[in-house]
């Protein structure tokens, strides 16, 4: 069963001319088409088809007759027909051809007629989400993990689908129940029934659900209270024993309340929203009971089904439904909303770019990402929860680690069939080897420590003479941090968040020498790594900045008494070389005096001013070299030196 057509009953009509033999057929077609037989109404079409008559109109309501069967391939071939006829049709088949492409795994083709479609309609939110995720496969596939699901045993040869656990037992919809046959697929309707959990943790027992909350009519999609003591659920338009259409004769979708007493379910109420005009189903409330999320097409929809939030009130009355936006709703399907108890909000969704029919989609962390007004992350959930079929109502339960979901996918029991997880455990590997960062070789002895986001040390260990450390089981999308200490080395940490699927991680940080060897001709402007000494414009008074740069001077000339320390000062080649010669020569000699007025013997410093006259580039100002500098390298003939020349 076609399970997200429920949501958005489509009326179509039929408005084909053909030769005088073929009337008849083409009426009652359209009588079919009109009452949702699609099977029987494709069977119709394919005839008058195959005797040659097509239209544009007979290969779109052919087409549709298999898209919305969800016979892809079929639907795919019709509506192939249809383009190459090259005639204006709506853009919507191009979205539906390029949906039928994608369920047969015809990736390549699909995206062709998907650019068409956002080309046709730039506004389209399905156009601009397939144009911004262009390589949707590798992110899809670098969102895949690798578990198990299980085509549960509960499963029947009919339609079951949208599990939710209630205390020790699986709610579900099923068309098992008998009694009236719905005439979409000639299945008898959507009933509530249970499952219990066995000691091995599988389902069985599986029974009709409370009398009172099962009709002849579709019953689907359950949800609880925290306190297992209030039911949602949904329910055709039919309460109190009234079947109601809507004013085009269609019978919507509503939501109904229920509660427990005396180990029954009763007082069973429509929520105040509902309406004869447009569908409400598919509810989830979150782990705290404030908030229900559910699928709508009501006023103010962007699609074919949005999803909307209601507040649910501490005397348990619900508030004004709020649609959540373009951030998640298009105009496509989105349906089937899943909230966790860590608050990711799950649905389904054909708007967005995914693997073919409805995705289950997430966005992690959405309440409190919500109530703090930052960025939503769409994320498709990658296989094998998706594939080329409809992949809907999703639910987990994280205490549990137990997982499922519904698809129509090849190899079921049925139509739709209900599928189990249990979510993997994913630990993380975090290895490298620690370097030292000039010669690069492995520092034996470092001490590497794992630390969690609150810098709480959660390991350690030495490295030996490789250089190696190995952290396991770190938790998947967590902050760590990995700190290396070494004797005569700069501490360093590096930060880094975990992926969300397992993999294993490398880090080789490098360590700078905290301890370096002086001697006579060394630098200490290069040793200290002091930058460039600045000045301001054609001035030579020393500067703040560069005040805190010439500590590091005073203090190693203090801790050696006997180190005398010539200090060059030198200029990039842009102006005249004696006015850089002077301006150079005069910083140099303030350097020296700042020095001396902290304290240092003025017969321990030398200075002199070299103007441009020793460049360490190629940088000079001759017209061939001018032009080819960037201002970096100019920077770096900007230079200050403190050569040691005694120590």
């Amino acid at each position: 069963m076609k399970t997200k057509n429920i949501l958005s009953v489509l009326t179509l009509s039929l408005c084909i001319t053909f030769s005088y033999a073929q009337r008849d057929k083409v009426r009652q077609a359209n009588k079919e088409f009109d009452n949702l037989a699609y099977v029987k109404t494709s069977e119709i079409l394919l005839k008058v088809a195959e005797n040659g008559y097509k239209t544009v109109d007979i290969l779109q309501k052919l087409g549709d007759s298999f898209y919305f069967n969800n016979q892809m391939e079929e639907a795919s071939k019709w509506y192939s027909e249809l383009m190459a006829m090259n005639e204006n049709v709506d853009p919507e088949y191009y979205f539906r051809y390029a949906q039928s492409l994608k369920s047969i795994e015809n990736y390549s083709e699909s995206d062709k007629w998907m650019k068409k479609f956002h080309e046709a309609d730039r506004s389209d939110l399905r156009g601009r989400a397939f144009a911004s995720t262009v390589d949707y496969l590798s992110m899809i596939d670098e969102a895949s993990r690798e578990f198990e699901v299980v085509n549960m045993d509960i499963n029947s040869e009919v339609s079951d689908f949208g599990a939710t656990q209630y205390q020790d037992q699986l709610v579900f919809a099923s068309a098992r129940g008998g009694g009236k046959k719905y005439k979409w697929n000639e299945q008898p309707f959507l009933d509530l029934f249970t499952a219990n959990k066995q000691e091995d943790g599988s389902y069985s027992d599986v029974t009709a659900y409370n009398a009172n909350v099962n009709t002849k009519f579709h019953e689907s999609s359950a949800a609880f209270m925290p306190d297992d003591q209030t039911m949602y659920f949904t329910r055709n338009n039919f309460f109190n024993n009234k079947y109601k259409n809507s004013e085009d004769g269609t019978n919507r979708l509503k939501l109904f309340k229920a509660t427990l007493e005396d180990g029954e379910w009763s007082n069973i109420e429509s929520v105040h929203f509902n309406s004869d005009e447009y569908s409400v189903a598919h509810p989830t409330i979150n782990l705290s009971g404030t908030k229900m999320y559910f699928a709508s097409d009501m006023e103010g929809s962007i699609g074919k089904s949005d999803i909307f939030e209601v507040d649910i009130n501490q005397d348990g009355t619900l508030g004004d439904p709020v649609n959540l936006g373009a951030s998640i709703n298009t105009e496509g399907h989105e349906s089937f909303p899943y909230i966790n108890s860590e608050g990711d909000l799950f649905f389904s969704s054909n708007g967005f770019t995914g693997l073919g029919g409805l995705d289950v989609f997430v966005i992690r962390e959405f309440e409190t990402k919500r109530a703090l007004n930052q960025q939503l992350i769409l994320e498709n959930i990658g296989r094998p929860i998706n594939s080329p079929k409809d992949d809907f109502a999703y639910y987990e339960n994280v205490a549990t680690k137990e997982g499922f979901f519904t698809s129509n996918r090849d190899g079921g029991k049925g139509d739709d069939d209900i599928y189990s997880f249990m979510i993997p455990d994913c630990e993380q590997v975090v290895e490298g080897v620690v370097k030292d960062v000039d010669s690069g070789e492995p520092i034996v002895g470092a001490k590497v420590s794992l630390l969690d986001e609150d810098n709480k040390v959660l390991s350690s260990q030495i490295v030996g003479a490789d250089g190696a450390y190995t952290f396991e089981k770190l938790e998947c999308e967590k902050e760590y941090l990995i700190r290396i200490e070494a004797e005569d080395y700069e501490t360093v940490e590096e930060r880094f968040t975990t992926p969300k699927k397992k993999q294993d991680l490398v880090i080789n940080p490098t360590l700078e020498k905290d301890v370096k060897e002086i001697t006579e001709g060394t630098d200490l402007a290069v040793t200290l790594d002091i930058p460039i000494i600045y000045f301001d414009f054609d001035k030579y008074d020393i500067r703040y900045d560069a005040e805190v740069e010439l500590q590091k001077v005073l203090a190693v000339m203090n801790q050696y008494p006997d180190m005398i320390v010539d200090i060059r000062s030198h200029t990039d080649c842009r102006g005249l070389a004696s006015y850089n010669a002077r301006l150079s020569e005069n910083r140099a000699q303030s350097t020296r005096d700042y020095l001396i007025s902290k304290g240092i013997a003025p017969a321990r410093l030398t200075a002199k001013g070299y103007g441009e006259s020793q460049l360490v580039n190629d940088c000079g100002c001759e017209p061939t070299n001018a032009s080819n500098c960037s201002e970096e390298e100019h920077q770096l003939n900007r230079r200050s030196e403190f050569i040691i020349v005694k120590m």
